[in-house]
């Protein structure tokens, strides 16, 4: 590698066999901006841009962790969430598409006060902050994740307040809110086999996989809190596993919750759903 555009093909000589070609181009690229500043627009008019030693040993450290499956957020320590900038750690999840489609549909909501259970990075309380003047609360079990949380909402200039809480305990807690949003742990053990290296060797289990069993242990609870939790008509909103939404479904309507919506992502999967607190 002499000048930077040589970073591209150093990307996907190293890691096509793990990634298709584009994917190796969108890593390049991404690692490009997130070193010298250049987005891809302006890396046309950079790419003969000289690279010394420190820069060619940067890369090469970084496609060697690449090759072992590290995922990309994490090498860099950041992603990119609705437009905002939001730090990582392995303390928490990679906010994925389906989450920023959740939020994108709570978006469309009208509340003043909001309740996200299980925030992780604090993605989707902070984005919900950045565009809406309202009082936002944030529960995590993980106090690593509710530091990298608070310095996120920090480094968006946003307010939110963090509880360290186990949903799965009993609770008490004076304040109600409009709606509560929460993207729980809903993928199941045996799905383990099907996931790649880059999630089962790097991402929190604690924060992904529930027994078969007992796969909506933390559904029930967040549902039966949530009936003392809700204002009048208040709303909930969560993520799902797509094999499990008519349970919980069934669950709700047997909680007393109405107005259930579910919702599929843009890959046609029932990845949403929505319910209203009944009077």
């Amino acid at each position: 590698m002499k000048n930077i555009k040589d970073i591209i093909s150093f990307f996907i000589h190293e890691l096509n066999h793990i990634y298709e070609i584009q994917e190796c181009q969108n890593l390049a690229y991404w690692s490009i901006e997130d070193y010298y500043g250049f987005s891809r627009s302006s890396f046309i008019m950079q790419k003969d841009y000289k690279m010394n030693l420190l820069d060619r040993n940067h890369f090469m450290n970084l496609v060697k962790r690449l090759k072992k499956n590290e995922p990309i957020q994490y090498i860099l320590g950041r992603t990119e969430f609705l437009g905002l900038k939001i730090n990582l750690s392995s303390s928490c999840l990679i906010p994925r598409p389906e989450t920023e489609e959740l939020t994108r549909w709570i978006m469309q909501d009208s509340f003043s006060t909001l309740l996200d259970i299980g925030t992780g990075s604090g993605c989707i309380a902070i984005t919900l902050a950045k565009y809406f003047d309202i009082e936002l609360d944030a529960w995590d079990l993980s106090a690593d994740a509710l530091k990298l949380a608070e310095a996120n909402a920090t480094f968006n200039d946003v307010k939110v307040n963090f509880y360290e809480i186990d949903v799965l305990k009993p609770i008490n807690w004076a304040k109600s809110y409009d709606v509560i949003v929460s993207n729980p742990p809903y993928v199941l053990e045996s799905e383990k086999q099907y996931m790649k290296k880059n999630v089962l060797d790097f991402e929190p289990h604690i924060a992904l996989f529930v027994d078969d069993d007992n796969s909506l242990v933390f559904y029930k609870s967040i549902i039966k809190k949530s009936k003392q939790l809700l204002n009048e008509n208040g709303r909930i909103y969560f993520e799902i596993n797509e094999q499990k939404a008519v349970e919980i479904k069934s669950l709700l309507e047997k909680n007393n919750f109405d107005n259930i919506l579910i919702k599929k992502d843009i890959q046609g999967k029932d990845r949403m759903i929505k319910a209203t607190k009944k009077l």
